[in-house]
């Protein structure tokens, strides 16, 4: 069967997709063509359900419907998470005074932002081009995701909050629930089944080929060095990872539960894979 897959041009997707997409990982029933795209633009494509397959922010998952999350393939924040940049200190009154820079309206890091200090102005732009955003001045502060979370003091900035360390605290360590995997609902369960098997032995692979894995990431580098892009794909590809479990499981539903109670996403039906 052949399969469309969508996933971000981001170290961390590569590293899962390594053994898929080089060949080192086979399946019997799937023929793969992977299509890279930022992650807010497969959040949108997902809206109206175009790939079999796609990488997109939790938070995506209330608008599309079409869709079943898999185990395999999340990236959870075990402690950490997105966190908010600016020029100088600021309070969160003088935050929501100004005007934040978000990598978009679909990401998870913007719903946990808002569950943390509630409303603010904002403006979107693509997540690398936050910290320069907010280095120049263009904007007060920047919610900064990816690899930018770890190379903010290198850009000049100076972090102001850390979302996933309130997260942390606020549901007593859960992991922060940020992106994972979906597949079209309509395929089926069983070959939802044996995709999300396939997606989990490319992630095992990886992570027991760590330094070529890496090496194949290191093209979604974005001139970062390979130290900065080693450290983040092992805060992101972890155990939660290569199956989210019953914890990951309770992180996406508490994210919901609190956001549906904030008004912040509609009432819908969240689809999850069987185990």
């Amino acid at each position: 069967m052949e399969i469309s897959v969508g996933h971000t041009p981001d170290s961390d997707d590569a590293f899962m997709f390594y053994g898929m997409f080089t060949g080192k990982i086979t399946s019997p029933d799937f023929t793969v063509n992977h299509v890279i795209e930022d992650i807010e633009k497969l959040n949108r494509k997902a809206t109206n359900p175009e790939l079999d397959v796609t990488a997109v922010s939790v938070h995506a998952c209330a608008y599309i419907p079409g869709y079943t999350i898999l185990r395999s393939g999340g990236s959870f924040g075990i402690g950490y998470g997105p966190i908010v940049t600016g020029g100088k200190q600021m309070t969160i009154d003088e935050i929501k005074k100004g005007t934040i820079a978000i990598p978009g309206k679909m990401t998870s890091a913007f719903l946990l932002l808002q569950l943390m200090i509630g409303k603010f102005d904002y403006v979107e732009m693509n997540f690398s081009d936050i910290p320069e955003a907010v280095r120049n001045g263009k904007v007060d502060a920047g919610l900064v995701i990816h690899e930018t979370q770890l190379s903010y003091e290198q850009e000049g900035n100076v972090k102001i909050l850390d979302v996933g360390e309130w997260w942390d605290k606020k549901t007593n360590g859960l992991p922060v629930p940020l992106g994972i995997n979906v597949m079209k609902t309509s395929l089926g369960m069983s070959t939802i089944h044996k995709f999300d098997q396939y997606l989990q032995a490319s992630i095992e692979y990886g992570l027991e080929h760590l330094d070529d894995a890496i090496n194949y990431a290191m093209q979604y580098s974005r001139g970062k060095p390979r130290t900065l892009i080693e450290k983040f794909v092992k805060m992101y590809v972890n155990k939660i990872t290569v199956n989210m479990g019953d914890v990951g499981e309770e992180a996406i539903k508490r994210l919901f539960e609190m956001a549906k109670e904030k008004k912040l996403v509609p009432d819908f039906t969240l689809n999850i894979a069987i185990k």
